[in-house]
């Protein structure tokens, strides 16, 4: 009988530390690497960072193209612009004009 007791008084509170531990490792790992822990978080920031300066390269084209564009809606349109987008939309080319091609990879 008293052995049963010592061996209950000592199964018991192993067992809850036991239990206790599982449960801490588990949201312990899933802390780390599951779906928002901070592995994820990691990552989220390097894609908003290749997001950001993606962002930065369509804006410079943008601005590119509205300045382009306000050339073209003025009074006076300037011929050059208007000679080189026919061209390039007609694939027509002036038998006075130097054509270089580039490799394409």
């Amino acid at each position: 009988m008293v052995t049963r007791m010592r061996f209950r008084r000592f199964l018991f509170p192993l067992a809850l530390y036991c239990a206790t531990g599982a449960v801490v490792s588990y949201f312990s790992y899933h802390a780390y690497h599951g779906q928002r822990g901070i592995e994820a978080k990691r990552e989220y920031k390097q894609r908003i960072a290749s997001l950001r300066g993606e962002l930065e390269q369509v804006s410079s084209e943008k601005t590119a193209l509205e300045r382009r564009v306000s050339l073209l809606r003025t009074q006076h349109v300037e011929r050059d612009l208007l000679e080189e987008r026919a061209r390039v939309i007609l694939n027509n080319v002036n038998k006075n004009d130097v054509v270089v091609l580039f490799g394409v990879d």
